[in-house]
């Protein structure tokens, strides 16, 4: 006899985010098997327009806390789903992400995955940056929340989702991962906004992305840096950086390096 496909719910955290949501979920209703999947918004700031942009299309939350590890937690403790599909409010999963969730996931030694990376944009320091970025993941194995990362509910839960962290959830959550089974890399694109990039400078954000890695491999604090990467507060994600120095205690600024 052959198994029932597991149920597959997506969890979609967002902060000041209604445009970008709104494009996100008009692309998922166009999915073949939508109807079968369960979405869930957990949302901080702005609720009027992410009520018109969640409203018949997702079940929105309004949780306590704006973290990203605080709102994906929360959308996950709402979720029926064996399967949870953590994506960002500005990307946009292959056409037939269902499928290559379940079938990464018939192997029950697999615990979860994550797809490949790219920029729906076409700059080419974007591109340079991917393919970077691709060597970085296929070398670690280590993914971020750009790249669609899925997990079984109960490896999630057993786990006890992610940590408290203003940045790096999505890292550490990888490599906790991998030490509870495999994860897996399905090698088809998945395409993120590189907003933040081209508002910010390309080279400038790749720096400072290295330099919080760089701490989190040396198990130093990079929650003082959580403001300067998520932008002015009330703004969208990505939004760009204010001039001067970045004020944090004992800290270092990249661009100023």
């Amino acid at each position: 006899m052959t198994a029932a496909p597991e149920t597959i719910s997506i969890v979609i955290p967002t902060r000041n985010d209604a445009r970008a949501l709104g494009r996100t979920l008009d692309y998922l209703a166009g999915l073949p098997g939508v109807d079968e999947v369960e979405i869930v918004v957990a949302a901080s700031g702005d609720p009027e327009r992410t009520r018109r942009a969640a409203a018949g299309r997702a079940r929105l939350l309004l949780p306590q806390g704006s973290t990203r590890a605080a709102l994906m937690n929360a959308g996950a403790t709402a979720t029926r789903g064996e399967v949870l599909l953590f994506l960002h409010a500005d990307s946009f999963p292959p056409a037939n992400v269902f499928t290559l969730i379940r079938h990464a996931l018939a192997d029950r030694r697999v615990v979860g995955g994550a797809f490949e990376h790219s920029f729906a944009e076409p700059a080419w320091s974007l591109r340079a940056i991917r393919w970077i970025n691709r060597i970085r993941y296929r070398l670690t194995r280590n993914y971020y929340g750009d790249q669609g990362i899925f997990v079984r509910a109960a490896v999630f839960e057993a786990l006890g989702g992610y940590r408290d962290l203003a940045l790096m959830e999505d890292l550490d959550l990888s490599q906790r991962l991998k030490r509870a089974g495999r994860t897996v890399l399905v090698p088809v694109p998945l395409l993120t906004s590189g907003r933040r990039f081209l508002a910010r400078g390309p080279w400038r954000t790749l720096a400072l992305i290295v330099w919080l890695l760089l701490l989190h491999t040396l198990r130093r604090d990079t929650e003082g840096y959580a403001e300067r990467w998520r932008g002015p507060a009330g703004l969208a994600p990505g939004s760009p950086w204010a001039r001067g120095r970045l004020r944090r205690a004992g800290g270092v600024d990249p661009d100023d390096r």
